[in-house]
């Protein structure tokens, strides 16, 4: 399935259920927005989005706590959820998802090229995933976390509406 067809998923299920999302963004610098803003009537349901690359702005931008950033760094599950938390609070989203992670081409603060966390929130819970991408260029490793993160929210969905 393409990224398209994810994202075209994604809002009709977010839009049949009178939801919303709004995206935190690191390594993937808007691709994630764009590719939900790229199905037509994507403003019935995506509200807005906060690229957070520098690290202190992640911190002002979306109240990742300073602890977390100082002790587990911007490549951590905590981090990735406190982003997700936080643009949804920012937006006054039905969920929020971010990304952050390794594009390359070399390693950071110890962690491999590749490696993304991807946070989901809703009004009941946060959550990480750990993604390692296997890309072999920073284009493929942002895309293939896009595509991830889009995949997740839409089994998250798919799961909540079966409950």
């Amino acid at each position: 399935m393409s990224l398209e067809d994810i994202a075209a998923r994604l809002g009709s299920l977010l839009r049949a259920g009178g939801l919303s999302v709004s995206t935190a963004e690191s390594l993937t610098g808007g691709l994630l927005g764009a590719t939900i803003t790229s199905t037509p009537g994507a403003s019935d349901y995506y509200r807005g989005g906060a690229i957070t690359y520098a690290t202190d702005s992640k911190a002002t931008v979306l109240s990742v706590s300073e602890t977390t950033l100082a002790s587990d760094g911007p490549v951590s599950p905590a981090t990735a959820e406190q982003m997700a938390h936080g643009v949804r609070e920012l937006f006054g989203s039905s969920f929020g998802i971010s990304t952050t992670g390794v594009a390359g081409p070399t390693g950071q603060d110890g962690k491999p090229v590749g490696l993304v966390h991807i946070g989901i929130s809703d009004t009941g819970r946060t959550v990480s995933h750990e993604f390692n991408s296997t890309g072999t260029t920073r284009d493929e490793v942002r895309r293939q976390a896009v595509e991830r993160a889009l995949s997740l929210l839409v089994d998250h969905l798919n799961r909540s509406e079966g409950s």
